[in-house]
């Protein structure tokens, strides 16, 4: 369904964790963003943490089966004010997620609330489970006889 294209994303985030910031400083950008995957019955959610963003500043594209989100979040302090602490990260930030074919990416839908992005996608009709109905007897299809 999904496929993760930088295996050592995962790795990078742990180790800014547990290592905290490497250096301050003035616009730091943030690595990555966090993100679930759901798979339902009927389709994938993928949820975006993106607090502090704009609704306007998230881009969302797909190219194949390449889905892209790309957000900035950016402050400056204003005239007058002195910057105290600046740990929360600002900047550009995007991730880019591998769809599975089963996907319907023309049904694909998005919401934005309370910091998080939401991206549903559809599992495409064929590709769902269906039931295959077994004749019995005189009205099933028979193998068709060979002439020699």
């Amino acid at each position: 369904m999904l496929v993760r294209t930088d295996p050592f994303a995962e790795l990078d985030r742990m180790a800014d964790q547990l290592l905290g910031a490497r250096a301050p400083r003035a616009k730091a950008a943030p690595r990555w963003m966090a993100m679930d995957a759901i798979r339902r019955e009927h389709d994938v959610e993928l949820r975006f943490d993106l607090p502090g963003v704009a609704p306007d500043a998230i881009e969302l594209s797909v190219e194949r089966q390449v889905l892209t989100v790309a957000a900035d979040r950016s402050w400056a302090p204003a005239e007058g004010e002195e910057v105290l602490a600046s740990e929360r990260g600002h900047g550009a930030v995007s991730r880019q997620v591998m769809l599975g074919e089963n996907l319907d990416l023309e049904r694909l839908a998005a919401s934005y609330d309370h910091g998080v992005l939401t991206v549903t996608i559809p599992v495409a009709a064929e590709a769902k489970p269906r039931k295959v109905e077994i004749r019995v007897g005189a009205s099933a299809p028979g193998p068709e006889a060979i002439e020699a």
